[in-house]
């Protein structure tokens, strides 16, 4: 028996007279909701605004030669009155019922709240959001259904394989890793959803193996593009598209398969996150596109700004709603570019917004402090002065690397990348060459270096050559030198405090 289940099955026993129970997966409730009732001897009448009361368990065939009285609600509550026997009564989208102006039916609920006290009839309110007046917050228990775990998930890939086995033109190739696979990446969907997107892989490739997760993480996309309140990337970049930061990607490679099931069993807690601190432009923002796309999991950009809303209460609500999403998806990685920016008015919140930065800023970190979904955060940084300090304590996140500017051999690495982007052999330039030039630039200057060196090769009908880099080398002035008592001040702050991402710092 789930946790779910088995605390469901105490309340009914526990006389708890009315529950509302929020999901989307009303067939699968009804599910759980018989077994409960098969254990306690009741019965099960399921009520909607289009049918009615029909009894569900045990079934029973309906007598169509009566209408059913019961499809308003006012009179649906009365028959849950005047039922004798022990039951359940399970009212769908119940919350259109709910708002303020039905005093009738939220007067009968109240009424019904004390009768069936000590009565053994239960009523559980169904619904995707909750919706509860005010009258009826001490007599309502609100219970959220969890989506379906890793068991629900295997067990169904085990039923799909099960019909599938005997057709010749369809090819399933689930071992145990395949399988563990195909469960992680469909953590966070419905059992409708996970089932919908198997058959949509096997339509369409007449096969399901552990590859196939794509199509999962589009399913999963359409779910963020719903919410509003994050923001779904596509994880293109590799980790080979990172120029240096040896350190860091090492680390990264230690945690690939941290956030699964087999890790867990290891006795492995799911990874928290890592805080990337460094000079602008040097790929820290590219850090976690590539782990999304290394890891196979979906990435979400987290813009603190759009969590904040204009009505009292509404910012810290959006920010928990967002926390709520990314942990129903998981296993993903949330991605907070910047971070230092979204709590810049930290220092007088009190003053300027009445402390709502403060709250969402706790709210925020105590969820990563006591958080164990397997959410992993990559958070990025160009400054400290406005960087939290309770974000910076350990607990919060795993560990904290220090983006340097590239150094030489580094910077070879960049631009051979930037030029394979590009369709070039960067064995017909002198990469070396090029590397001493642009001394203390950071990679997204190289990138801007080349694209304007194609624009001149372009201009002028000719190939590009080195003295095309060369020249845009030249007429750039770097970051280093515009910013240099920032990045002094930088790298003296991370000295002692974070891990060099590079193999190598530039002194």
């Amino acid at each position: 028996m789930s946790q779910f289940t088995s605390n469901l099955d105490v309340l009914i026993r526990a006389r708890y007279p009315i529950l509302y129970i929020q999901t989307h997966e009303e067939g699968r409730l009804n599910n759980t909701l018989h077994g409960i009732a098969k254990k306690l001897e009741k019965k099960v009448f399921e009520w909607s605004v289009t049918q009615g009361f029909t009894q569900t368990y045990p079934p029973r065939s309906r007598d169509h030669s009566k209408p059913p009285r019961s499809r308003d609600p006012l009179d649906a509550l009365n028959q849950v009155s005047d039922q004798i026997e022990p039951a359940i009564f399970v009212l769908q989208d119940f919350h259109p019922f709910l708002s303020s102006d039905q005093h009738s039916i939220i007067r009968k609920l109240k009424e019904i709240a004390r009768f069936l006290k000590n009565s053994y009839r239960t009523v559980i309110i169904v619904s995707p959001i909750v919706e509860l007046p005010t009258e009826l917050e001490k007599d309502v228990t609100v219970i959220e259904f969890p989506l379906p775990g890793r068991e629900e998930i295997n067990q169904l890939l085990i039923e799909i394989a099960k019909k599938l086995e005997n057709n010749e033109g369809i090819s399933l190739q689930l071992d145990s890793d395949s399988r563990e696979f195909l469960v992680e990446a469909a953590l966070g969907l419905t059992l409708q959803e996970a089932e919908n997107v198997f058959a949509k892989i096997i339509v369409k490739n007449r096969q399901l193996v552990a590859n196939d997760v794509e199509s999962i993480i589009a399913e999963k996309q359409q779910l963020v593009r719903k919410s509003g309140l994050l923001e779904f990337y596509p994880a293109t970049e590799s980790i080979d598209t990172i120029g240096g930061l040896g350190s860091l990607k090492e680390w990264l490679e230690q945690r690939s398969l941290a956030l699964s099931q087999k890790a867990k069993t290891f006795g492995l807690r799911p990874p928290k996150g890592v805080l990337l601190l460094g000079v602008q432009g040097c790929g820290k923002s590219l850090c976690a596109k590539a782990v999304a796309h290394e890891w196979k999991l979906p990435l979400l950009r987290f813009d603190v700004g759009r969590m904040f809303g204009s009505y009292i209460g509404a910012s810290e609500a959006n920010i928990r709603k967002a926390i709520e999403l990314a942990e129903s998806i998981a296993p993903v990685i949330l991605w907070i570019d910047e971070i230092e920016k979204a709590f810049s008015g930290l220092s007088d919140s009190g003053g300027s917004d009445s402390g709502t930065t403060a709250r969402v800023l706790a709210t925020f970190l105590t969820w990563l402090s006591e958080k164990n979904s397997p959410v992993f955060v990559v958070a990025t940084a160009n400054s400290i002065s406005k960087l939290p300090p309770e974000l910076l304590r350990k607990g919060r996140l795993d560990e904290i690397f220090f983006v340097d500017l590239p150094s030489e051999t580094d910077l070879s690495e960049i631009i051979k990348i930037h030029l394979r982007k590009r369709g070039r052999d960067p064995k017909e330039f002198q990469i070396e060459q090029l590397s001493r030039l642009a001394k203390d630039f950071s990679g997204a200057e190289i990138e801007e270096a080349i694209n304007s060196a194609l624009y001149e090769a372009f201009h002028t009908q000719s190939a590009l050559e080195t003295k095309h880099i060369e020249n845009a080398i030249a007429q750039t002035v770097p970051l280093a030198q515009t910013m240099d008592d920032q990045i002094k001040q930088l790298r003296s702050w991370a000295h002692g405090r974070a891990r060099m991402a590079a193999k190598r710092i530039n002194t």
